[in-house]
């Protein structure tokens, strides 16, 4: 990071951050850009009012003491040359306690509108999503206004307003100043003018508003006693406000509440209004160490703590190998940020406030980061899986229960830490400190992790990664066996899905679907094993080898068939074996005893972007997204449980979304608003999908009759995303409320009507279908290479997924997370058909190996590699330990185990529940 991004992220990105929240959730409340933006100037100028009340009053002072010099030097400069004149001056500085460095007081309210100006102007400016949208007699919002045209010349009626508001308010501001302020406020308009005249419409409206908003408080400060009549309007808004929001019928209960404490908070100064004044009340102790400790307390747990400690729990998730970039540097963008929002702004604030506004700010930041620490470590902990675009994979629900125990602890820990900061303020920095102390050391140990894996990363890509093009043969004459693992695809919805398509009948030809198939696990590393291993590698046989660490039988289930194929004299392709090493990104080096076969990593090799250079690929996108958001995760952690999902807002933390979607050309978060529509990509999705869509640029056609295998594992099937229909393509804006109402009777087949009312369960659906689109294109290219019919391909995934489509439980535990996808299409085989026989994931290896290889053999093991024990019950392993950085000792960590016994796994009666250890 440059020292000029450093003091950009220091000083404007906070600010940026903060205008687009605003914006957004105005336009998410009021749905017109036009009136967000009108929200938004009154928002900020309304934050801004202290500082620029200040500011005023430090100009006063500045001519008042400046006006009562005047006199005496004037007479020391005429009296007076050279260095006498600049030691005489000094004197009467000296003796007036007066320093020329005071002068700078006269342009406080101009220094405090330059990083406010350069925010809004970089928000507005960039903001796609005012482009087309009109207000009033403004056309386009993301344009210049171009009211009219004299000749060629393009007249912009909004910028010459702005102008003539900023001078008529200079007027009135200015009167009885000195000539040299009157010149500084009629210049500035002038400078406005000429940088904002061909700016869009949307900023100059904005600053159009903010002009009008320094009209009004210049007449406004001319009146009786002003603050009574402000603390009124805030009442007369905030009730407004709160009656139109208990009213609306599109609003939930904790949108509701969360507006209605908005609310009342603007009817709060009316309230305490009331009050004693402060000559009739103890004074309250103002404290600037304990809101500066505050202030970098709040900075190092969402700054550095919070930050580092998501990263370096899964760390290769945060940096692709082929795009290598530190993770670190997100943790380093998001402490700056941090630093920015709490200890620069803050204190900038803090020292523009009066002594009862300084006492407020010291004993808030104190409360502030008590009930932060407390909501961080107590509450909102197990909200499921989070990708490293910082989105969980299932949406955060809370218990109305959870809402109010979060809120009675958050009031009674603010009423006791007030107690503490009124009567012990100087403890309370002490804790503040003891809490910096403790923070700081964790979050390097953090930071520790995220170096060591990344070094070792990096090393790993210069040595297995660099300058390889993934690639792997099929022969024209030999014998071609492909394992294909979809991760996660869910076998019950093959029927859905060749009935919707039912040209993939044709392309799946010589398929055998088996619909009665069952895995031994719930997530992959206590499924994969058996997959590519056998019965040997089930989660109880595992277990049973307690003497052996699970990485290594991990390990050795994905080396049983490409050693066993290349004993054979097979040309062995290994592409992605997921979670070798017990790594996030594929440990090769577990092959490296065998050099002769051909591995690769081939997920985030392709771009699904690669046609729109000027956007950015998916991982600047993805950079883009973190870089942003870590700091809006961090505010999630430890906001009340009631503010959390204002915050999270669906994964994209208030990025400024339009309802035409315009302007999310970079983001890689989908924000979903039903099962039919929304905006944005999700960028896991992207990756694998981009994999499948070059599957033809990765298969090399070869002569002869060499033999050839092929294992691969892809993640299209494993991240759910809405696309668009009927092609079943990414779109940045997907709407399928018209094909979905057309086909609504599509999730009925047999009688059996799948239950699709979720978005994670359409979703899934979509990824699925996409995954056999593609594959049906591969295919068509295979058959027109001539190597379709002599190859053998075995499409199989690790386990389902509990979407609960098929209302199949046991022990409150849904069983279509153990009903994977398994396919098969043998050499020469014609016709597309279903077998009802039972069947497992870990009969892959038999299947691989049948009428090839002569008494298969597992070459570590020595055992016979057959489908024997799929005979009598089967145990079934179920735990949500997915993470293999927790789940890594010699045996996995308890959960539960179930029996299964019979054919069908749809039917409820042939699960029992075991045991849970």
């Amino acid at each position: 990071m440059s020292f000029a991004a450093f003091l950009y992220h220091l000083f404007i990105t906070p600010l940026m951050l903060l205008f687009e929240v605003i914006f957004t959730i105005a336009n998410r409340l009021i749905g017109n850009e036009g009136l967000s933006i009108i929200v938004l100037s009154i928002a900020v100028n309304f934050l801004v009012l202290p500082l620029y009340k200040r500011a005023d009053e430090l100009q006063a002072e500045e001519r008042e003491i400046q006006a009562k010099m005047a006199y005496r030097v004037k007479r020391i400069k005429q009296t007076f040359k050279g260095n006498e004149q600049f030691l005489m001056l000094q004197e009467y500085y000296r003796i007036n306690n007066y320093k020329p460095v005071y002068a700078l007081k006269s342009s406080a309210s101009l220094l405090l509108q330059i990083p406010f100006f350069i925010a809004a102007y970089r928000l507005l400016s960039d903001m796609q999503s005012l482009q087309g949208m009109s207000f009033g007699f403004i056309k386009d919002l993301g344009k210049e206004d171009a009211t009219f045209m004299i000749g060629s010349f393009t007249v912009n009626i909004l910028p010459i307003l702005m102008t003539l508001i900023n001078v008529i308010s200079g007027i009135l501001y200015t009167k009885g100043h000195p000539t040299k302020e009157k010149v500084q406020v009629y210049g500035l308009a002038l400078v406005f003018l000429i940088l904002l005249y061909h700016s869009p419409a949307g900023l100059v409206f904005y600053w159009l508003l903010n002009n009008v908003f320094s009209l009004v408080k210049n007449i406004f400060y001319k009146l009786k006693d002003p603050k009574k009549l402000l603390f009124r309007i805030f009442a007369v808004v905030g009730a407004a406000i709160l009656i139109h929001t208990l009213i609306r019928t599109d609003l939930n209960v904790r949108q509701k509440i969360v507006l209605s404490i908005g609310c009342a908070l603007l009817m709060l100064p009316f309230l305490l209004s009331f009050r004693k004044s402060d000559k009739e009340k103890k004074a309250r102790p103002k404290d600037y160490l304990t809101f500066l400790f505050g202030a970098i307390f709040l900075t190092l747990l969402t700054g550095l703590l919070i930050p580092s400690g998501v990263i370096s729990s899964s760390v290769e998730e945060f940096f692709s190998l082929m795009h290598l970039s530190d993770p670190i540097n997100y943790v380093i963008r998001t402490l700056v940020i941090a630093s920015g929002a709490w200890v620069v702004w803050g204190s900038i604030f803090y020292f523009f406030m009066s002594d009862r506004g300084k006492s407020f700010f010291s004993d808030g930041v104190w409360i502030l980061s008590g009930t932060a620490i407390l909501n961080y470590m107590l509450f909102g902990r197990k909200l499921g899986i989070l990708s490293s675009a910082l989105k969980y994979e299932n949406k955060p629900v809370f218990a109305v229960s959870e809402y109010l125990i979060n809120t009675i602890a958050v009031l009674a820990a603010a009423i006791v830490l007030h107690l503490i900061y009124t009567h012990f303020h100087k403890f309370s920095r002490i804790i503040l400190i003891a809490g910096c102390v403790a923070v700081f050391p964790v979050a390097l140990g953090n930071i520790h992790i995220m170096r060591v894996i990344y070094d070792v990363q990096t090393e790993y890509y210069f040595q297995y990664i660099e300058g390889r093009e993934p690639s792997f043969e099929l022969s024209k004459d030999g014998q071609n066996v492909i394992i294909l693992m979809l991760d996660r695809a869910l076998g019950p919805q093959v029927p859905y899905i060749m009935n919707e398509k039912p040209e993939l009948v044709e392309q799946f030809d010589g398929f055998t679907y088996y619909p009665n198939t069952i895995s031994f696990g719930g997530h992959t590393n206590m499924a994969l094993p058996a997959l590519f291993g056998g019965y040997e590698y089930t989660p109880n046989r595992m277990n049973q080898r307690s003497d052996e660490p699970l990485v290594n039988k991990h390990n050795e289930a994905l080396r049983v068939l490409p050693v066993l194929f290349g004993q054979n004299g097979y040309d062995v392709s290994i592409f992605d074996p997921k979670y070798a090493g017990y790594s996030w990104n594929p440990d090769l080096s577990i092959y490296d005893d065998h050099p002769e076969f051909n591995c690769y990593i081939t997920e985030g090799y392709f771009d699904f972007f690669e046609d729109q250079e000027e956007a950015g690929s998916a991982i600047d996108r993805l950079d883009s997204v973190r870089n942003r958001n870590f700091f809006f995760f961090s505010l999630t952690r430890i906001a009340p449980v009631l503010l959390q999902d204002t915050i999270y807002d669906e994964g994209t933390y208030n990025e400024a979304i339009s309802n035409n979607g315009l302007n999310v050309s970079n983001a890689t978060v989908q924000k979903i608003s039903s099962t039919s529509e929304s905006v944005g990509y999700f960028t896991d999705f992207l990756s694998a999908y981009a994999v499948l869509q070059h599957m033809k640029d990765m298969t090399k056609i070869v002569d002869g009759d060499k033999d050839t295998f092929l294992m691969m594992t892809n993640d299209t099937t494993h991240a759910e995303m809405l696309l668009q229909e009927p092609d079943y393509t990414p779109s940045l804006i997907v709407d399928n409320t018209k094909y979905d109402a057309e086909h609504a009777d599509r999730f009925t087949l047999d009688g059996v009507t799948l239950d699709m009312s979720r978005v994670i369960q359409i979703a899934h659906y979509h990824v699925d279908m996409a995954a056999f689109l593609q594959l049906g294109d591969w295919f068509d290219y295979l058959r027109e290479m001539g190597v379709y019919d002599n190859t053998r391909i075995i499409l199989v995934s690790d386990h389902g997924y509990d979407l609960n489509t098929l209302g199949v439980s046991c022990n409150e535990e849904d069983m279509e997370s153990f009903m994977p996808l398994l396919m098969v299409k043998d050499f020469n085989a014609t016709g597309f058909t279903v077998a009802d026989d039972f069947m497992t994931n870990a009969d892959t290896p038999t299947i691989a190996t049948s009428g090839i290889i002569e008494n298969p053999t597992n070459p570590f093991t020595g055992h016979a590699i057959d489908s024997l024990l799929k005979d009598g019950p089967q145990l079934i392993f179920c735990s949500d330990e997915w993470n293999t950085y927790q789940n890594n000792g010699n045996t996995f960590l308890p959960g539960k185990w179930f029996r299964f016994e019979g054919i069908d796994p749809k039917d409820e009666d042939n699960w029992s529940y075991v045991d849970e250890h």
